[in-house]
């Protein structure tokens, strides 16, 4: 009897593939500046679905994945692409300049958009996202790593932190979800 109620009320009913954090207490601002120079909150970006990732352009693997993956996603998505910003946000503000960032994403999808700030902002952004980094030496100053978490965030497109993608479901998940809250905002 309980199950039928709890069927009859739509409760168990999964909307999303992601883990949906709507009404997270953080991922409420982000203050960074593009590529050219542009100081950049997410008010900029009201009115589309925000596909935000933390990453460095020097990783090996986790990000130009993340990143291709991302790519292949808006190419499913057609022509719904077009309501749809993806924003990465380097960890590695040191190395990775306004002018490499542009680089580093134009071979993934020339409408990616980069932000970066000084290593203060860096840390807020990063803070305000739960995103964990860390700077790991290497074999010498220049050539070192950061360790970094994978998600990647979806933001609706009043602005709000809907989504927490974990990086092995990014695949197949992420059209889905985009596609369930660009119905949500027609």
């Amino acid at each position: 009897m309980l199950m039928l109620c709890l069927a009859a009320c739509g409760a168990g009913e999964q909307r999303f593939r992601s883990t949906d954090i709507t009404g997270a207490n953080y991922g409420k601002t982000l203050e960074l500046r593009d590529t050219s120079g542009r100081q950049r909150s997410l008010a900029d970006f009201k009115g589309k679905v925000v596909v935000l990732f933390f990453g460095f352009t020097q990783c090996p693997d986790v990000c130009p994945t993340t990143l291709g993956q991302v790519s292949a996603a808006l190419k499913e998505l057609g022509a719904d692409a077009a309501r749809v910003q993806v924003v990465f946000v380097t960890l590695d503000p040191e190395r990775d300049s306004p002018a490499l960032i542009a680089q580093y994403l134009a071979a993934f999808n020339s409408d990616f958009l980069g932000l970066s700030g000084d290593l203060d902002a860096t840390r807020a952004v990063a803070k305000e996202f739960k995103v964990f980094f860390e700077k790991r030496a290497g074999s010498s100053p220049g050539r070192y790593s950061i360790d970094h978490s994978s998600q990647t965030y979806v933001i609706d497109a009043k602005g709000r932190l809907r989504l927490f993608v974990r990086h092995e479901r990014l695949g197949e998940d992420l059209v889905t979800d985009i596609r369930t809250l660009l119905r949500e905002q027609a």
